[in-house]
């Protein structure tokens, strides 16, 4: 199955730099759909699909860092570019801070722009790869068994067969097979991978104050 074409979100309330800015890319045959507000953006944004987002900081109804806030919280990977007629430097390293991969003032120099967005694309097709990765793992663990994952947590703890077989008061022998089940079923080729794969995952989806405990 072949992945959609990355594409360019424009998200800006001055339509002439949404216009120019879209004949840009078209003209090097990058795809890219302009928005004049946040609300229509985000009501439309397709995480399904590999994209970078170039967006305005200042804007009547939201300001881009509300709209970087809102994809934080929806767990969006997409990298984003912000763009300011007003730039300063606090707001430069506030937007870097908070995960853009860029700041660039108005008017920007087209060239430069191209090679930002063309950078930005290929970090967002990285990206998309990676979740895409790992929402399929995470459907797998999930469709283990009420046991297996059992079994599963005493692997990733580092527990041998014996030591499980104890601790769930079942046979080694019965062990073995449900550690043989999950690596099939997960699709990792050893063991040290399945805890390797397991763990990501597990890591990724914990809330994040279980992550600094």
């Amino acid at each position: 199955m072949t992945s959609p074409t990355p594409i360019v979100y424009i998200v800006d309330d001055d339509n002439g730099m949404r216009t120019s800015l879209s004949w840009l890319l078209e003209s090097v045959g990058i795809r890219s759909v302009g928005f004049a507000n946040p609300a229509e953006f985000l009501r439309d944004f397709d995480s399904r699909v590999a994209a970078c987002l170039v967006l305005d900081v200042r804007m009547p109804q939201a300001s881009g860092f509300d709209v970087q806030a809102e994809l934080q919280r929806q767990g969006a990977t997409l990298p984003i570019i912000f763009v300011s007629g007003h730039g300063d430097i606090p707001m430069s390293v506030r937007a870097l801070q908070n995960g853009a991969i860029d700041f660039v003032e108005k008017p920007y120099n087209s060239q430069q722009m191209l090679d930002r967005v063309q950078r930005a694309l290929k970090l967002a097709s990285q990206r998309h790869d990676a979740s895409q990765k790992h929402r399929e793992l995470r459907r797998r663990i999930e469709s283990l068994t009420a046991r297996e994952k059992e079994v599963l947590r005493g692997v990733v703890e580092g527990k041998g067969s014996k030591r499980i077989a104890a601790d769930l008061s079942i046979s080694v022998k019965t062990v073995d097979v449900h550690r043989a089940s999950i690596k099939d079923k997960v699709g990792a080729p050893s063991i040290a991978q399945l805890v390797r794969d397991v763990m990501a995952v597990w890591d990724q989806d914990a809330p994040t104050d279980d992550k600094h405990r």
